[in-house]
């Protein structure tokens, strides 16, 4: 096959590619044709210096990692895949390594998307109800501005309206809590004063909806396409207490946080909380091969494997969860986690970038700045004292902005009416301090020229 040049390629995507999250109008999008470190080059030549590890926060060791294509490689010549029904070698060395980094959890559930992690989780919780003595006990809490998948039961449990507008109706049984974004304080309080009411308000929905019919509540540690928005340090103790007080599953979708996007390899070890099911997706192979996992304490696992009943073993299967080249992936991937130190580099450059963002909060619309690790976000506001949000408009125009000048950024795209106006910045774990001072330069840049 004769190779095509630039502009057939971009005939021939505007043609017959379907992207995600676009509303396509006969231009064709940037095509990605490599990557370095930070660095990718579109099919026209031009660099760009990633700050979204792939666009939606996955590519977290950087791009060409050789090391991690030659085991693929190697491993899908051994043997590419069999079922999850039996064992694969790369499979039982993965479990058993990332368990080493989760004390008080014991089973690993492999799948290939974090939608499919989070189904399994809630699955997991409802046939936990049907083997006990409290068989309603199949509700889900979930919280406003998380988000949680793309699959209509994940989506049902996903707090961001916008998102989820024309898909109904959706599956029942999930009831939505408070959110935990203190400039937004749904309560119209201040920290601490406040008592931290959106952890108790809780307990509030729980008693509201009935004890004996809520089973799980699943949360993102720090809160991260709905805004970057990590709660306060107490928040968790709190909530734990009360889902523990009423046998309510506490579930921590860790598919954006984990495998060290916050500077511990899960974003719940910043809070002190002792999840029962862990989810985690797009940062467990550097998304060099596509995988998922639900992690699970042993008193889960246990509740699901009754062997006096044909009916209450876990009954699911996820066909590409049998691929052992994915958990070869992923395997190389926390070996580069570890061997080159990079939990502490998310660290250091993270405080790095998240000084440099402080700066730009005397601008009349930079309303808060906040974050962990490389997990970071810039709200922007109308002005400060309505806290009104910038209109999404303006909010693609600075992104543009930034992209002429070589840095492709992130935001909040079209997840609530009228409110998508957060920047967010993560970069792959390899960035330096002088990739840091060009991402706020260009940032700086980029808001004179929108904002002024």
């Amino acid at each position: 096959m004769q190779a095509k040049n630039a502009s057939e390629y971009m005939a021939a995507d505007v043609a017959n590619v379907w992207h995600h999250l676009t509303l396509h109008k006969g231009v064709a999008p940037m095509i990605v044709v490599e990557g370095k470190g930070l660095r990718v080059k579109d099919v026209n030549g031009k660099e760009y210096l990633d700050a979204t590890s792939g666009g939606v926060w996955c590519v977290n060791v950087g791009y060409g990692r050789d090391r991690i294509a030659d085991a693929v490689c190697a491993q899908m010549k051994r043997m590419p895949y069999y079922a999850a029904t039996c064992g694969n070698l790369p499979t039982i060395d993965f479990a058993g390594k990332i368990l080493g980094y989760m004390p008080g959890l014991s089973r690993v559930y492999i799948s290939n998307s974090g939608s499919e992690a989070n189904e399994k989780a809630y699955k997991m919780v409802r046939l936990r109800a049907y083997n006990s003595a409290t068989k309603a006990k199949k509700k889900i809490l979930y919280r406003n501005r998380d988000y949680h998948g793309t699959t209509i039961g994940a989506l049902s449990s996903t707090g961001q309206p916008e998102r989820k507008e024309c898909f109904d109706p959706f599956v029942p049984g999930f009831v939505e809590l408070p959110h935990a974004c203190c400039y937004r304080c749904a309560f119209g309080q201040s920290y601490p004063d406040c008592g931290v009411a959106c952890a108790k308000a809780v307990e509030d929905v729980i008693l509201k909806e009935g004890p004996d019919t809520v089973g799980g509540a699943i949360f993102e540690p720090i809160t991260a396409g709905g805004g970057v928005i990590p709660p306060v340090p107490e928040y968790y103790k709190i909530v734990a207490d009360i889902l523990k007080k009423y046998g309510v599953l506490l579930i921590m979708d860790e598919v954006v946080c984990g495998m060290g996007r916050t500077g511990t390899m899960f974003g719940y070890q910043h809070y002190g909380a002792e999840p029962d099911i862990v989810t985690m997706a797009k940062g467990v192979a550097s998304a060099y091969m596509p995988i998922s996992c639900t992690v699970t304490t042993e008193k889960v696992f246990a509740a699901l494997q009754d062997p006096s009943s044909t009916l209450s073993y876990f009954r699911d299967i996820s066909t590409f969860g049998g691929c052992a080249a994915a958990a070869t992936a992923a395997l190389e991937n926390v070996a580069i986690i570890e061997e080159e130190n990079l939990l502490a580099n998310v660290k250091a450059i993270g405080e790095h970038l998240l000084e440099g963002l402080k700066e730009l909060l005397p601008h009349p619309k930079v309303g808060d700045v906040r974050g962990k690790g490389l997990l970071l976000g810039v709200e922007f506001v109308e002005d400060k004292g309505s806290k009104a949000p910038l209109p999404e408009a303006k909010v693609v125009e600075l992104c543009g902005a930034m992209a002429k000048r070589g840095v492709l950024v992130g935001r909040t795209n079209r997840s609530f009416v009228g409110a998508n106006n957060v920047v967010n910045l993560a970069p792959a774990y390899v960035v330096t301090r002088d990739d840091a001072d060009l991402i706020l330069k260009v940032l700086r840049e980029a808001v004179a020229e929108v904002l002024g």
